[in-house]
């Protein structure tokens, strides 16, 4: 049996003689992560980012930096979504045991916030991603997607710290149901715009032809009203397909001018990072990676899908910060508005396993959440952890 020596530079001391076998892989021909009705209640101006080709205010510098500050928390399961609160503290989900706890931003102390009733995790399914309301210092709502036993959806729940531990949140106000789930590519990635709407990646589900189907939410980025009713301005108004032709979205962020970014897992072939513009045809499965293909819009960057398949990302200081599962490294692409500046350049390859989220932390500073007990990794004692990284 091979092993290879994690470094841990956090928590050293302890854990000097851990190691981590080589992870499952996760782009595959199987599929997975491992070789892996609504009417629109307003008429509103559409929301427009800056143009696709406008340039950085400054451009970042071809090469970057990543200093690993420290480890904020250690033994979390199967975390997935991550959700900064206004005080510094940290929501994460667990995919499989269906729970959101709250970690403390400096100390990292652990505090069960509630289980999620109805969750029906298995294979990629679970509670997977969380997000906070735009108005959350006024509703205290908490937003969250995740497979039942009948499809995937989205709820927003009232988190209530005054209560108990473990009984803090409220029933879920299920907000957007009937999205297609499998035992693969769930998607999941929710975040809020900043025009304060709620986009979420939605899986093809190893349905590859779902992708392409418009009337379908498979395979689809999906942007809807915090209360789930297709957004203003949306490519079809009485839809919340936002863009279609995607295998699975699994990141989605946005840079200084408004311009969306999806990172999306390939087949064989190539992940992509994609930049993502309304109604368009992002080509799955008829096109994956950079082929030119009229009609089909190209990724601004491809990897072997054993370099990367990705999940989260953020933009800091400038770049794309995507994280690799199978791949089990950060890639930072430094852009010059939608253009990349140089080659992507990857980080903490092998040293941490399979990465799953990527989250800004302020200024400098990311937050990074490991993946290594989805059932697709090699865990070691420790595991999984959320890491607080200086980033350039």
């Amino acid at each position: 049996m091979t092993v290879r020596t994690v470094q841990r530079p956090a928590v050293a001391a302890a854990l000097t003689a851990a190691v981590l076998l080589l992870s499952a892989g996760c782009s595959s021909s199987s599929g997975g992560e491992a070789a892996p009705t609504h009417t629109n209640p307003r008429a509103t101006a559409p929301f427009t980012p800056s143009p696709s080709g406008g340039p950085s205010a400054e451009a970042p510098p071809a090469k970057g930096s990543v200093k690993v500050v420290s480890t904020l928390t250690t033994g979390l399961k199967s975390p997935w979504g991550l959700a900064p609160l206004p005080d510094g503290d940290l929501l994460v989900s667990s995919r499989d045991e269906g729970t959101i706890t709250r970690i403390d931003g400096k100390s990292g102390k652990k505090t069960l916030v509630g289980s999620v009733p109805g969750v029906a995790p298995g294979g990629e399914g679970g509670l997977l991603g969380i997000a906070l309301s735009p108005s959350y210092a006024s509703d205290q709502m908490v937003y969250a997607y995740f497979t039942t036993a009948s499809d995937n959806r989205i709820a927003r729940m009232l988190y209530d710290e005054k209560q108990p531990a473990g009984r803090q949140l409220g029933a879920p106000d299920t907000i957007f149901k009937g999205i297609h789930k499998g035992s693969i590519h769930n998607g999941g990635r929710i975040a809020f715009g900043p025009d304060k709407m709620l986009y979420a990646g939605a899986g093809e589900t190893g349905e590859r032809g779902l992708a392409q189907e418009k009337n379908a939410l498979a395979g689809k980025i999906l942007r809807m009203t915090p209360d789930g009713q297709p957004a203003p301005g949306n490519p079809d108004a009485d839809s919340v397909v936002y863009t279609y032709g995607h295998r699975n979205v699994q990141g989605l962020a946005w840079d200084a001018q408004n311009r969306l970014w999806a990172s999306e897992f390939g087949q064989d072939t190539w992940d992509e990072l994609n930049l993502i513009e309304p109604g368009r045809n992002y080509g799955w499965p008829v096109v994956e990676g950079k082929e030119k293909k009229e009609g089909y819009v190209d990724p601004v960057e491809q990897w072997h899908t054993s370099d990367a398949s990705p999940s989260g990302i953020a933009v800091v200081q400038g770049s794309v910060w995507m994280a690799g599962l199978r791949g089990e490294r950060l890639w930072r692409i430094p852009l010059d508005g939608a253009k990349p500046v140089a080659e992507p350049q990857a980080f903490l390859e092998g040293e941490y396993g399979r990465l799953r989220t990527v989250v800004a932390a302020g200024g400098d500073r990311l937050w990074l959440v490991t993946s290594e007990t989805d059932s697709r990794g090699t865990p070691s004692a420790g595991d999984d952890r959320i890491l607080q990284l200086e980033v350039r």
